[in-house]
């Protein structure tokens, strides 16, 4: 897996395939790792990169640096350094809130954005926001990182048959350093860029599960305020939706995607 300084951080990453250039970003806790059921469909058309933000994968854990405007400032100079041409942007949870800022930040950028489980604001404006809030902080800071790398996994792959699900995510999540960790979460708690949303000139796909911690109406709602924008709900999805429901991701993604890139989806058509 190469590497590449970024704003004096060692960040690692991958770069595959060829064609118009893709980049994964990936949510909270996670790294590149967790696109490989994305792969192996988008490979065949595209140049497809990861890269493991700072404090997650295999990239450096520095004491600072971890606000949302400075993993976009990362992935921007990650872009520029590979001189990537309108890259499109496809970002996760925590990774989509990366696209969002990158996109209002420097719109000339990205050529399209696939904005996945995830928001333009991580604001708590209700008595029952702030308690979430809270009580989500409370507790990543309280229970050891493997006691809340287990919840997670139950919370996102819950299903008897998701068992091997399960294991691998709650073992990939123990890995996670614990204070790069808590920072980053911290940097999401507050954030947001719902006031730009109309700096941003590229299309949009937004999917959501539908059984995602925030309901499909407040993904909506941001919709109907974006220009050429869509929104796709992936049924009996939680969170990790490119993982719970690959192949139904991976035809949503490749129909939007094809057409922006000059290729017809002609052999991605729905059944």
């Amino acid at each position: 897996m190469p590497e590449m300084i970024i704003n004096g951080c060692r960040l690692h990453y991958t770069d595959q395939g060829q064609g118009p250039a893709v980049l994964l970003i990936h949510g909270l806790g996670s790294s590149s790792r967790d696109w490989e059921y994305q792969l192996p469909a988008l490979l065949p058309h595209f140049r497809v990169l990861t890269l493991d933000m700072r404090g997650h994968g295999q990239s450096d854990k520095p004491r600072r640096g971890y606000s949302i405007k400075a993993f976009a400032e990362d992935c921007l100079s990650f872009i520029e350094q590979l001189e990537l041409n309108k890259p499109h942007l496809v970002g996760i949870s925590m990774g989509g809130m990366i696209a969002f800022q990158l996109a209002t930040d420097h719109p000339e950028v990205p050529g399209s954005l696939t904005i996945v489980n995830s928001a333009p604001e991580v604001i708590p404006r209700r008595p029952t926001e702030f308690a979430a809030a809270a009580k989500r902080l409370f507790f990543a800071h309280v229970l050891p990182i493997g006691t809340v790398a287990r919840g997670l996994a139950r919370l996102l792959f819950p299903k008897d048959e998701q068992q091997a699900l399960r294991e691998k995510f709650e073992q990939r999540w123990r890995e996670n350093d614990r204070r790069a960790y808590l920072a980053s979460l911290r940097a999401i708690v507050g954030w947001g860029v719902s006031e730009h949303l109309d700096r941003i000139a590229c299309p949009v796909l937004v999917i959501s599960g539908d059984k995602d911690y925030t309901p499909v109406e407040h993904k909506r709602n941001y919709v109907c305020r974006l220009g050429d924008a869509r929104l796709e709900v992936i049924s009996d999805s939680r969170h990790a939706t490119p993982v719970d429901q690959p192949e139904s991701f991976n035809q949503l993604l490749l129909d939007f995607l094809l057409p922006q890139a000059g290729h017809h989806s002609i052999h991605h058509n729905k059944t």
